[in-house]
C-alpha cells in the first residue's frame, strides 16, 4: 500500500506543479527568437548540408572529392546529403569523364543561393534577438 500512496502523491505532485506553472507561460509570450528558430530551412540547418551549401557558395563549383577534402568527410555521408540538396534544388550535380576517370562537380542554384542567404540573414536575426 506504502508504494500506492506514494505514486498518488507523486501524481498529485505533478499536477499541482503543472498547475502552478501555468499561469506563468500564460503571461509571457513567447521569445522571438524561440519563434524564429522553428521557422529555419531544414534542408540546410544541418552541418554537413549546411557546409557543402556554404562551400558552393564562395565557389563557382567544387568536385565531389574537393568538397570530400574539404569537409572531412565519407563518400557515403557527402553523396546521401548532396542527394538531399538536389532534391531540394539546391544544388546541381554534372557528371562527366576526365579521360577515363569519372568526374562529379556540384554547384550552387539560384534557389540554392536565395535560400542560403536567407538563412544566413536567418541565423544572424536570432543572433541579434539573444544579444538584445
Amino acid at each position: 500500500m506504502a508504494g500506492r500512496s506514494s505514486r498518488q502523491s507523486s501524481a498529485v505532485s505533478r499536477q499541482s506543479r503543472a498547475a502552478s506553472q501555468e499561469p506563468r507561460a500564460a503571461n509571457h509570450e513567447p521569445r522571438p527568437a524561440k519563434h524564429e528558430a522553428t521557422n529555419l530551412d531544414r534542408v540546410i540547418h544541418e552541418r554537413m548540408r549546411l557546409a557543402i551549401v556554404s562551400a558552393l557558395a564562395v565557389n563557382d563549383s567544387l568536385t565531389f572529392n574537393d568538397l570530400k577534402r574539404l569537409l572531412d568527410t565519407t563518400d557515403g555521408n557527402l553523396s546521401v546529403h548532396a542527394r538531399k540538396l538536389e532534391d531540394a534544388r539546391y544544388i546541381v550535380c554534372e557528371k562527366s569523364f576526365e579521360g577515363r576517370m569519372p568526374k562529379t562537380e556540384f554547384r550552387l542554384t539560384a534557389a540554392g543561393r536565395k535560400a542560403f542567404e536567407k538563412y544566413v540573414a536567418h541565423m544572424e536575426a536570432l543572433i541579434r534577438n539573444v544579444k538584445s
